[in-house]
């Protein structure tokens, strides 16, 4: 049995989620908080196994409090609940030791109420077996060597063949991408597409934090904006990404391939039924089995495959997906993969 603590300052949204959690056997929510002092005193007593909390609240706010659950209780796994009005914020839980977020349920939210309660379940249980690595600092050092950089500012790559990343990544992504997109310089000469599970609008704070954060140019995918190098496209959430022959975006609202959307799957097969030989695919850390079935077909069309080894990433849902299907050529620790990537363009460039 999973022990539970809810902290939300909403005496409805408290019984809401409890009433919900409570639906999955393995679930026991032993304790509720209505801010984060109350929250802080009460994991003293009960020590839960993990913690969803609130964004907004009154006397101690969720962000506050997440910093005193890290330094106190590392090994307690935190799920942010917030608004959109909130994204911002859940940018910067997730990038300081969140385990995961969920939206709160809230006008047009509420409408899938029922799909927030199956995502939260899953999380708190998939939070547990997680590994506690993204609160592990010494593994920080992502900057690519001088020589390396030096290597890749002289570019032979014309607009017709130049690499392309492409990345997917679920829980514990955000971390991951900033990780992986600030080690590499301006002048990176492949153009890189992202799928990062997340609902609707949280992408695009998501693709604004990493544009102020990396040396390129990183905006949520539109309908027709072309792969460039040196420039990030982030699938919006909610909807799927695929690129055409033309290297143009398609966004379209198919229904859900793993329960989830956007899919990596869909867009790492239209990359490489297009590309082939010109991708490089790489899994980060991610709950769930997306991503294993677009990193064969890159394998198949002659692409090149990284998945994070399971000593960096939060959750091993995607990359062992990918594992068990054999499409891969390397297995990296995170800090590992970019300086790798700037190695694999190299050689194609000389």
């Amino acid at each position: 049995m999973i022990k539970v603590m809810i902290v939300d300052d909403s005496a409805f949204m408290r019984k809401l989620f409890k009433d919900s959690i409570e639906k999955d056997i393995k679930l026991n929510v032993i304790e509720t908080a209505r801010n984060g002092k109350d929250a802080l005193k009460k994991i003293k007593d009960n020590k839960p196994d993990v913690i969803t909390l609130d964004i907004e609240m009154p006397i101690k706010d969720g962000l506050t409090t997440l910093k005193e659950i890290n330094k106190n209780y590392p090994e307690i796994p935190v799920i942010m609940v917030s608004a959109l009005d909130n994204r911002d914020t859940v940018m910067k839980a997730l990038e300081i030791g969140a385990f995961d977020f969920i939206p709160k349920p809230s006008g047009s939210i509420s409408l899938n109420i029922d799909d927030i309660i199956d995502e939260l379940q899953e999380k708190i249980k998939v939070s547990i077996n997680a590994e506690n690595n993204q609160k592990n600092s010494s593994i920080a050092d992502f900057k690519l060597k001088k020589s390396i950089k030096n290597k890749i500012e002289n570019t032979s790559f014309t607009d017709t063949n130049f690499p392309i990343i492409a990345i997917g990544s679920s829980s514990g992504g955000p971390k991951a991408l900033k990780d992986v997109l600030t080690a590499f310089p301006k002048d990176f000469p492949g153009a890189i597409a992202i799928v990062q599970h997340m609902p609707a609008g949280f992408t695009t704070s998501l693709a604004k934090r990493l544009n102020q954060q990396s040396n390129l140019h990183v905006k949520e995918a539109k309908h027709g904006d072309k792969l460039k190098p040196g420039h990030v496209l982030i699938a919006p959430g909610d909807y799927h990404l695929s690129f055409n022959s033309e290297g143009e975006a398609e966004l379209d609202q198919r229904p859900k391939n793993w329960g989830v959307r956007p899919c990596a799957d869909y867009m790492l097969k239209s990359l490489a039924n297009n590309y082939q030989k010109r991708i490089i695919g790489v899994i980060l850390t991610g709950m769930g089995h997306d991503g294993g079935e677009g990193m064969t077909d890159i394998k198949k069309h002659g692409g090149y495959g990284i998945v994070e080894a399971k000593s960096t990433a939060l959750v091993y849902g995607m990359p062992g997906t990918t594992i068990k299907a054999g499409a891969y050529d390397k297995i990296l620790p995170r800090y590992e993969i970019p300086a790798h990537i700037i190695k694999l363009i190299d050689k194609e460039m000389n």
